[in-house]
């Protein structure tokens, strides 16, 4: 499968300003108890960057206006694989999720609430490439909402602005519940990580009025379509479910409540729709829905040539991704694989080809830090009901964007 280069005139300019060392101190403590960030460390690995990255005006408006073109040909490919499930085969999805499929044919977008979040990177030649979307449970809610505030008041820099997801997720809501409605988080709830995201979300939609519920992905039963919390005290009707726990973890759940999310009426945000462009192999089905006569352009030109394991054959410049990997895991980039890590991958790509996908390294531009240091970006690129809502980015001394990345605040240009 060959994609077209990109050819976009508007080149990468972004850059990275540091947080003054005398405040990064207090800008850490303010980050974890005002900003829930609460532990910005993963094993010796400080993951609170300490820079902000910048972007132009000009590359604001590129990146919102190709990630649009994005969520367009996104949404209307999933709309289309929905009514068509025989082509879902080629997307390796789980044998209990490809089960429920049918179930989701009453899948109304008008009633749901639908989140993705795109992963850009700058390449060498300074242009933008795009490795995936985040289309089932994209994070980072509070980093993309607070973060950006404190440092834009630490770098004392009025000539700055950012762009609060948290805020446009709650204009979202607000257009579909009424604000004493009941919005159940649904999360992991032995995860600090999820809780914190859970948690901020949470909070500022109880600002709003609505009565907010967390709970476990078993904490919500079906009745007729329609979700209701289980826990004590709370046992009432959902209006939303704001849902936090990857499909692929939900089927394993037991007592087996979790079919009830894929033919529930609820309001839901993400309704497991999304799982078909969570998987890696997502490519896979374009030649199928070019056929049918929905373009798949915009993917085309940002997205590195993906193909079958199996293709690679003696193919040079290749990277193994798994199929429904999340936060850069098990993704052969060699340098920045510990241990025997890469070898360990490399076995399990040889042992389960279609759990994998191959794809074309390309070259990541890194940026200079004045620490002498040079990182590699990830700006990921909201939207909510196709319209852009904001970045939630990270920075890593490999190029490889995983739990060792530090997150750093977007501030824009004006």
């Amino acid at each position: 499968m060959l994609y077209n280069v990109l050819c976009i005139e508007k080149r990468v300019l972004m850059k990275l300003v540091r947080i003054p060392e005398s405040k990064y101190y207090d800008y850490r403590i303010q980050a974890m108890f005002d900003c829930y960030k609460w532990d910005p460390q993963f094993c010796d690995s400080n993951t609170l960057s300490k820079y902000a990255l910048i972007l132009t005006k000009e590359e604001n408006e590129e990146v919102i206006r190709l990630t649009k073109k994005l969520d367009n040909e996104t949404r209307i490919a999933e709309k289309y694989l929905n009514q068509n499930i025989r082509i879902a085969k080629k997307l390796a999805l789980p044998k209990k999720i490809l089960e429920q499929i049918p179930k989701m044919q009453n899948y109304d977008d008008k009633k749901n609430i639908r989140l993705m979040r795109y992963d850009f990177h700058p390449d060498i030649n300074k242009r933008w490439v795009v490795t995936e979307v985040n289309s089932d449970v994209p994070g980072g809610f509070a980093e993309s909402s607070l973060l950006p505030e404190l440092a834009r008041k630490t770098i004392n820099n009025s000539e700055l602005e950012f762009i609060s997801f948290g805020e446009r997720m709650v204009e979202a809501i607000n257009t579909k519940l009424n604000k004493k409605g009941t919005i159940m988080m649904v999360h992991c709830t032995c995860f600090s990580d999820d809780r914190q995201v859970m948690q901020y979300m949470g909070d500022r939609l109880k600002k709003e009025g609505y009565n907010i519920i967390y709970g476990a992905a078993d904490h919500v039963n079906f009745r007729e379509g329609q979700a209701y919390c289980i826990l004590d005290n709370n046992k009432e009707k959902l209006d939303l479910i704001f849902r936090f726990t990857p499909l692929e973890w939900l089927i394993q759940m037991k007592p087996r409540r979790w079919d009830g999310y894929f033919n529930c009426m609820t309001c839901s945000c993400n309704h497991p729709i999304a799982i078909y462009a969570q998987s890696k192999r997502f490519p896979f089905v374009w030649s199928v829905l070019e056929k049918a006569n929905i373009s798949m352009e915009t993917w085309k030109s940002l997205l590195p040539e993906t193909i079958e394991v199996n293709e690679v054959g003696q193919k040079q410049g290749f990277i193994y991704k798994p199929v429904y990997g999340r936060v850069g895991e098990r993704i052969t980039i060699k340098e920045a694989c510990k241990g025997d890590e890469y070898i360990k991958i490399i076995n399990d790509v040889k042992r389960h080809p279609k759990q994998y996908l191959a794809q074309k390294r390309f070259d990541s531009l890194p940026l200079k830090g004045d620490d002498g240091k040079t990182y590699h970006v990830c700006l990921g690129s909201y939207t909510i009901e196709g319209e852009h809502a904001g970045y939630y980015a990270r920075i890593s001394e490999y190029p490889r964007i995983d739990s060792y990345a530090a997150d750093i605040p977007v501030l824009i240009e004006k």
